[in-house]
């Protein structure tokens, strides 16, 4: 059962992935950053972990947690109040590659790439920058593979900088908490970017 005329695939909740670009540099680039650059995202953002100073990690560590969570409810919740069907279920573009055709809003990949980004912004702010920009293309990949629209993008990046801020608001609490109970505080009240 492969995809009859009307470009529905098997279960007729998606068209059959485009043949567009296949096999193209381009094509490869955009599935790439549409489906892995993610993960680069989260491993560059350990090893950033890992090069700052040994008072900072706990700050960084739960500015981060902070902010991953965030996300995840913030995604649940903005799904809840708005809806935007797939490209491919409204435009009828064929998607690069599988996907469910579930609520597009906001983009989850982007959203959690800008948080982990911005949050390591806030201790290394060369690498963050990087990994900022690589957000933006996730979202931009995404939306060229057509799982998303550009407001899905947007909103996604918006959810992900205001994670962060929550996220490192939060650990600033906790270390002025820390401070205040006589321990020593993971980072003092402020990180220091380098």
């Amino acid at each position: 059962m492969g995809a009859g005329p009307s470009g529905t695939g098997a279960a007729g909740t998606q068209p059959a992935p485009s043949r567009l670009w296949h096999g193209a540099p381009v094509h490869l680039l955009v599935l790439v950053l549409a489906q892995f650059a993610l993960y680069a995202v989260a491993l560059v953002a350990g090893l950033a972990w890992l090069g700052v100073p040994r008072a900072d990690k706990v700050t960084l560590a739960v500015a981060a947690v902070v902010a991953v969570l965030v996300v995840a409810v913030g995604v649940k919740g903005l799904g809840m109040v708005w809806t935007d069907p797939r490209p491919f279920v409204v435009d009828h573009h064929a998607p690069l590659f599988a996907h469910p055709a579930d609520n597009g809003f906001p983009s989850d990949h982007t959203a959690l790439a800008t948080a982990v980004s911005a949050v390591v912004l806030l201790w290394r702010r060369r690498v963050g920058a990087v990994l900022l920009v690589v957000s933006v293309l996730i979202g931009a990949a995404r939306v060229a593979a057509h799982v998303h629209h550009v407001p899905d993008i947007l909103a996604g990046l918006a959810l992900g900088v205001v994670a962060a801020a929550l996220g490192a608001l939060v650990a600033r609490l906790v270390a002025a908490r820390l401070s205040a109970r006589g321990r020593p505080s993971p980072a003092g009240a402020e990180p220091q970017p380098r």
